[in-house]
């Protein structure tokens, strides 16, 4: 009994001796501020997007994009916990008369942690206008819009840090910590998310038709999507400027139905790629922060002659300021979990 009282007594203090070298390591590259809340006015502007291509030649590519607005709110870290309030900016008369209107629902929520981070989302976008690159466009008359277009895409992303003692994501992008010192991280990305693309007439419209020899008629699609991306983040470190960059690249499994008009559902397998890009630049200070970045996923389907390659991003700007805690500020978020639900 003896022996193992010292055997376990080993252990715990072996684990408590390296949790606290992990901790003063990290300390010399990563500032927290558990006195601290704080407040920041932001710019944001959430999309949803997708491009039809042939599968053998990218050259020819249709791109739907949305007519959506920025939105602009406040945000806050309150009880060790961040979140932000936006209202969209109405657009004005030129804007909906060149590109038509889009009616757009995108609901997220971000956790970001020590060493993961993830996002589960909801969007549902309705009415998209059409550019064909190899087409000039003299005129604002000549964009095709498609007000019938809806894409709803549903899904959860997260993202792994090996290296979480010497490299913070959340000092670049939800401004929680300040990286001291220049650092970076192996990563994995995955994704698990659903995808409803769906028209009155089928998407490429009638004058398209013939862009695509085989498949190019098809009103309906759906597909599901299981990938995981290996990648690298770096933040590079001036002062208290930053530049932060992320980029993980990997296989992608995806289960496809799509319908043609008139036709029958068909069904598909196929296997392609995804693909995570963070960039942040800005400032982090003690007290004062202000930033802008850019979050963006991707996913190329394949079937029949058909590529699609839909993308769903984030930008942000904000600027903001920390003050010290005080009252019931000082206090955090599971400080107000009753105790019998902890227990």
């Amino acid at each position: 009994m003896r022996i193992a009282c010292i055997v376990l007594f080993g252990l715990v203090s072996s684990s408590l001796l390296a949790q606290v070298k992990q901790d003063s390591v990290r300390s010399k590259y990563v500032q927290r501020f558990p006195d601290k809340f704080f407040v920041w006015p932001v710019i944001k502007q959430r999309n949803l997007s997708f491009d039809v291509s042939q599968r053998t030649d990218n050259s020819r590519v249709l791109n739907y994009r949305p007519n959506n607005s920025f939105g602009i709110g406040l945000g806050f870290y309150l009880f060790e916990i961040a979140f932000e309030v936006t209202t969209a900016i109405p657009l004005n008369e030129k804007n909906r008369a060149t590109y038509g209107d889009s009616d757009v629902s995108d609901l997220q929520v971000n956790l970001l942690a020590k060493n993961f981070a993830a996002t589960l989302f909801r969007q549902d976008y309705s009415g998209f206008y059409v550019t064909d690159p190899n087409q000039l466009v003299p005129t604002d008359e000549e964009f095709i819009k498609r007000p019938d277009i809806e894409m709803i895409n549903t899904g959860l992303t997260g993202i792994y840090i090996f290296n979480n003692r010497k490299f913070s994501l959340r000092s670049a992008y939800n401004y929680s910590e300040r990286q001291l010192k220049s650092g970076g991280s192996f990563v994995i990305t995955g994704t698990l998310n659903h995808v409803q693309l769906q028209s009155d007439s089928t998407i490429l419209g009638s004058g398209y038709n013939s862009f695509f020899p085989s498949g190019g008629s098809f009103n309906q699609m759906r597909y599901s999507t299981f990938g995981l991306a290996p990648g690298y983040t770096f933040s590079l470190v001036y002062r208290s400027f930053f530049l932060n960059t992320s980029l993980a690249i990997g296989p992608a499994h995806h289960w496809i139905s799509y319908k043609p008009v008139g036709e029958r559902e068909q069904f598909d397998i196929s296997v392609n790629t995804y693909a995570d890009v963070r960039v942040a630049l800005g400032y982090n200070s003690q007290r004062f922060f202000a930033g802008m970045s850019y979050v963006s996923q991707s996913r190329d389907i394949s079937f029949d002659d058909i590529r699609v390659t839909s993308n769903s991003s984030v930008f942000r700007i904000l600027a903001g300021y920390r003050f010290r805690e005080v009252g019931i500020l000082k206090k955090r978020a599971v400080d107000f979990v009753p105790l019998e639900m902890v227990h």
